[in-house]
């Protein structure tokens, strides 16, 4: 019987595994019998990422990478199909922020470091444009390829503080929309790009700016709370079912989304 949401044996390359939210869809994927190749930046994180998924019994390998290097991507991808034989989808998690690209309560536009600015928008957008172009090309030679991105809630709204990175990831939402179009009229409509768009989660790099030392939220994560419907931050672990049906056949007509999973946030106003 043919399963719509089986996902055994894909072949998913995940930039940017290694964070919170990357570290919990690897180990969801690989425990629905996915081979995940994990690619980041840190081989430390990455090699006890790839035991954990192991020791489960599940398939996983990993690969040091630099998304805005595409001579680098190239030699992933070469790797990943070496080992594999084929690359089924691609998960553009990677990304970030900086402080210079960010304006405080205390500061305005003019305070905004430039070179920072454009270091952020390099990471989260090229950071997603050449491994879509690098990875898109041997799914094109296979007839076949699923592309999923990731946005932010900042790409929705203009989102006060966040100036650079929401830049990026609104163009990274255009950009999904651009490819989704670009792949299907060009190759077919065996290729889809689409998008997850996560509201506030609490990661590693916004943790200080939502939560006090003690846990407590601050200013900004209350109005964050406040705005949100379901009165709560997210947790990985929500993200996994959206996750699951982009990469699986059971979205086999949908290209060109944004997913939002916000808890309300972005349907909700005072």
């Amino acid at each position: 019987m043919y399963e719509l949401f089986d996902i055994k044996d894909k072949v998913i390359a995940f930039t940017g595994g290694t964070g919170v939210l990357g570290e919990s869809m690897v180990k969801y994927l690989a425990s629905h019998g996915a081979k995940v190749a994990v690619l980041a930046r840190s081989k430390e994180k990455g090699d006890k990422l790839v035991e954990e998924v192991k020791e489960k019994g599940n398939e996983a390998m990993f690969l040091v990478t630099d998304v805005t290097n595409e001579t680098i991507l190239k030699q992933n991808a070469e790797e990943i199909i070496e080992k594999y034989g084929k690359v089924d989808v691609l998960v553009n998690a990677a990304g970030g922020n900086m402080p210079g690209a960010t304006i405080g309560p205390n500061n305005n536009i003019f305070d905004l470091k430039l070179d920072d600015f454009r270091k952020v928008v390099d990471l989260n957008l090229m950071g997603s444009v050449i491994p879509t172009v690098v990875f898109a090309q041997y799914m094109v030679k296979a007839n076949k390829g699923n592309i999923i991105n990731f946005s932010s809630a900042s790409a929705l709204r203009p989102l006060t503080r966040v100036a650079g990175y929401g830049a990026a990831k609104a163009a990274v939402t255009n950009f999904t929309k651009y490819m989704a179009g670009e792949l299907a009229t060009k190759f077919g409509e065996n290729f889809r790009v689409n998008a997850i768009c996560p509201g506030f989660f609490i990661t590693e790099q916004n943790r200080t700016l939502l939560t006090n030392p003690d846990g407590s939220y601050t200013d900004r994560g209350k109005a964050v709370i406040a705005h949100t419907p379901f009165r709560r931050f997210g947790v990985p672990e929500d993200l996994l079912g959206t996750m699951h049906y982009l990469v699986s056949d059971a979205s086999k007509f949908v290209t060109g989304t944004v997913a939002i999973v916000d808890g309300g946030f972005d349907a909700f106003c005072v």
